[in-house]
């Protein structure tokens, strides 16, 4: 009893950061041409031109998202999303946002569709997704949705930890950011694991347009003064989620280890 009292005033006291944003890499040869995943690993896929150029448009709607403010970022090892931080990190570099650490995470690298992809098979495959159900359907040789869900749930944990180092470097919550550079489908993955939404919610969901932000908003309950997080209005509307998307519930991230 005395530890659940302890640890329920530790959550008191405890702030969480100012934002999550989540950002699905820039658009990628992959996206414009399906056969390059049959001589290209996927994890290998570059960004395009168009791309890099939608890199720069994010990194600049960050810049005056965050301007003054600091930064810790995780991002999937594949090569598309890596292009995409390296284009936002050289321009932010350049202005008044403190970059405090960057993290390569592979638990919310993309979905594994198998190795070396036969596109016909592929497109088989997706077809028979949308009808089995993107969160259980198992690609050949690869990973369901579910599986992905469960490595998202792992990486929140981690988070929490990370979040406690950072405050016990004197790293002030108060204007931290964290941004998670990802792809589609994890990143609404991520959403759905964090918000506790359903497998229905999720599945009525749209993935985020390339290189658009996410945003996950710290807000103050209006009753306990309690903090969590509200997916903004903007992100909702274009992942096709409805009402309310948040924790308005006494929570904060230590609680992913539940």
């Amino acid at each position: 009893m005395a530890f659940q009292a302890t640890r329920y005033l530790a959550r008191q006291v405890h702030k969480l950061p100012k934002r999550i944003i989540l950002m699905r890499h820039g658009e990628s040869l992959g996206n414009v041409d399906e056969t390059s995943y049959a001589n290209i690993p996927d994890w290998k896929i570059p960004l395009t031109r168009r791309g890099e150029r939608q890199a720069k448009k994010a990194g600049n709607d960050l810049l005056q998202l965050c301007q003054g403010e600091s930064l810790f970022t995780y991002t999937s090892p594949y090569v598309r999303t890596t292009e995409t931080w390296d284009i936002v990190k050289d321009l932010l570099s350049k202005e008044d946002v403190r970059i405090i650490g960057t993290r390569e995470e592979p638990r919310i690298a993309e979905q594994q569709f198998g190795n070396f992809q036969n596109p016909n098979k592929v497109r088989t495959a997706k077809a028979e997704r949308r009808t089995f159900g993107r969160f259980f359907f198992r690609f050949p040789n690869g990973e369901a949705g579910l599986d992905v869900y469960n490595r998202v749930s792992s990486f929140l944990a981690t988070v929490s930890r990370d979040l406690h180092q950072l405050e016990s470097h004197n790293i002030d919550m108060e204007d931290l950011n964290i941004l998670i550079v990802t792809h589609g489908l994890t990143l609404r993955l991520f959403l759905m694991r964090y918000f506790q939404l359903s497998v229905q919610e999720f599945e009525q969901s749209f993935n985020s347009q390339n290189a658009k932000l996410v945003v996950m908003d710290r807000i103050m309950h209006p009753t306990n003064g309690k903090e969590y997080f509200r997916l903004d209005d903007t992100a909702k509307e274009a992942l096709n989620l409805k009402g309310e998307v948040s924790r308005a519930n006494p929570y904060d991230l230590e609680d992913t280890n539940e």
